[in-house]
């Protein structure tokens, strides 16, 4: 994209809106007159008054902090998981310092929004005696990293968390990367976000903090680990030059290599020139299998390198052993417990070698994505400001990024070589390992899409591809292929509702529709989708993939439902593969369910 197009697309992002910042920075003063910062029973046994507090304990005393994620069908069913998994650990002498509460996606959305929009994976907290207690019955401190700032009730759920002694609310990277389900307004959301960020500020000096996981927003997207740094400086420009809030950065779980997992640590603690205090510092999720005992290993090979790279360089972050089950399902309380045994004892062992390890590949990981990274920041400052947009005001940023998408931001601003050739325009300086994993990914099921009966099939067929959640790799590699066949691909990326799927697909007279599941809402959403098209009359055959699975109200764990997909009418197979060519033969349902690549 040449920069005088460049300079009309960000004109169309700007044009007849208003950006009035100062406005919502008023707002939130007054807001935060009107609340006093909860307490949890977290803080009353740590004799702290925020989670920067206590983070600054552990960072002076060369301890290390312990992270869980829990979230099961209903917020019932959640407190009595932080109750067992509290005392468990307790009988096992060791302590989980934090939840990561896993809300449910619908608690980004309005109120009256929740009931008509498709459940996912975690609790809804509904009522304000569930915020009242929330952090009171069991001394592990909630974090709430998912669904609540950068959506359109960002306000709402800032306020009922700070009255509820959270202190470490998010997720600024989910603003970005992530919508609402069904929820179309950018405008509202990005006004909500500024308003809950500014909120935060006005209670910096009290240790509250905004987190932001980058891999969980454009960092999952970026080709290049520089442009992710530079995409990390960029956020704390916003947040914290131009919005007066505190920071706090996490990333982990989209990278596998033990080398730039320790280097992360580093490098985050040079973006926050020196005053890094880290939220968590996530599990590494690409590498797992369907084998429990080979995650076990690999769960024990990052844990060792994490702990070790804390105690080298402290950060605060609290580190997290994932349960084998992570890439299947939402885990038990009794798996989560069993990976906190893991990582407690694998912390014996880091402290015996850390002083015997060589840590110079991930300090120099660091300071070259550091260093390009700067080059990212200043690139995106500069390009922006001369595209027309007014840099210093936070709104007007967040909404211009959004709008921008991670695709256009790294061509534009990535710090590597210009090179025509390359899919961004850019050599890359050292590939995130989500995407080196889809380039091999790419390779390995390239055979198959160049076999000529399968591109017979598939040449000239218009193919829809949509993600029901956050998790779009599986599309975005799926894409790739496709590409090469001849096939017509229109792509809706993540979080395309059903309402989104059907227009398009009636709109484009679709002959296939892919959908890519993951987070426990395959049931609800298919019901959506075939009300929709019904109602438009589109026949257009439908297949799922992924994670077929669907969280129920009364059950901690999600269950399969894989046979109730069939029984709609649609296709389903834990893998794409051949079925796309089995799938353009014919319109009929089938009637059993394939799970062959």
């Amino acid at each position: 994209m040449t920069s005088v197009s460049f300079e009309e697309r960000i004109g169309q992002i700007l044009q007849g809106q208003t950006f009035d910042a100062s406005t919502l920075r008023n707002e939130a003063r007054d807001i935060a007159k009107s609340i006093s910062i909860g307490r949890t029973s977290a803080f009353d046994l740590w004799g702290v008054s925020s989670e920067w507090e206590f983070k600054q304990q552990c960072i002076k005393s060369g301890s290390i902090s312990y992270h869980a994620h829990i979230g099961m069908g209903n917020w019932q069913l959640t407190e009595q998981a932080l109750s067992n998994v509290y005392h468990e650990a307790k009988l096992n002498d060791i302590s989980v310092h934090r939840a990561g509460i896993c809300l449910d996606r619908r608690m980004g959305l309005p109120e009256e929004w929740r009931a008509r929009t498709a459940a996912e994976t975690g609790p809804l907290l509904e009522f304000p005696e569930q915020w009242q207690l929330l952090g009171k019955k069991t001394p592990i401190q909630p974090h709430m990293g998912d669904f609540m700032i950068g959506f359109p009730s960002s306000t709402i759920n800032t306020v009922q968390a700070l009255k509820a002694g959270v202190t470490t609310i998010g997720n600024l990277s989910q603003y970005f990367a992530h919508e609402a389900p069904g929820w179309h307004d950018h405008k509202v959301t990005a006004v909500e976000t500024t308003r809950a960020i500014a909120l935060l500020g006005e209670f910096r000096e009290r240790g509250v903090m905004l987190h932001s996981y980058l891999e969980d927003g454009y960092g999952a997207l970026f080709f290049d680990c520089a442009t992710v740094a530079g995409w990390a400086y960029l956020e704390k420009y916003i947040v914290e030059d131009l919005l007066k809030a505190k920071l706090s950065h996490c990333i982990g779980g989209l990278t596998s290599d033990p080398i730039k997992r320790a280097g992360w640590v580093f490098a985050l603690d040079k973006i926050h020139n020196g005053e890094c205090i880290g939220s968590m510092f996530y599990g590494d999720t690409i590498s797992f299998t369907r084998n429990f005992d080979q995650n076990r290993g690999m769960i024990a090979e990052y844990m060792l390198w994490d702990i070790m790279a804390q105690l080298k360089c402290p950060t605060g972050h609290a580190v997290l052993p994932l349960p084998v089950t992570e890439a299947i399902r939402a885990p038990s309380w009794q798996e989560i417990i069993e990976a906190q045994i893991l990582g407690n004892r694998i912390e014996k062992t880091a402290r015996r070698l850390v002083d015997s390890v060589d840590f110079t590949a991930s300090e120099e990981f660091a300071e070259t994505i550091c260093s390009q990274g700067k080059r990212v920041f200043n690139n995106a400052l500069d390009g922006l400001h001369s595209a027309g947009v007014d840099i210093k005001n936070p709104l007007q940023m967040l909404y211009v990024l959004k709008q921008m998408g991670p695709a256009l931001f790294e061509q534009m601003f990535s710090a590597g070589e210009v090179d025509a050739s390359e899919v961004r325009g850019h050599k890359v300086i050292i590939a995130t390992d989500i995407f080196a994993q889809s380039m091999s990914c790419y390779q390995e099921y390239l055979p198959m899409f160049e076999d000529p009966q399968f591109v017979e099939r598939v040449r000239g067929k218009r193919i829809l591809l949509a993600s029901t959640d956050v998790h779009e790799h599986a599309i975005i590699v799926l894409n790739w292929l496709l590409s090469g066949t001849g096939a017509k691909v229109d792509y809706l990326g993540a979080e395309a509702d059903p309402s989104k799927v059907v227009a398009r697909a009636k709109e484009q007279s679709m002959d296939a529709i892919l959908i890519s599941t993951h987070n426990g809402m395959a049931l609800d959403y298919a019901r959506q989708l075939k009300d929709k098209l019904h109602t438009e009359v589109v026949d257009t055959p439908v297949l799922f993939g992924g994670i077929l699975n669907q969280k129920m109200p009364d059950l901690e764990l999600p269950v399969d439902v894989t046979q109730e997909l069939l029984e709609i009418g649609f296709h389903a197979s834990a893998k794409l593969g051949l079925q796309i060519g089995k799938l353009l033969q014919h319109k009929p349902a089938p009637n059993e369910a394939d799970n062959s690549s």
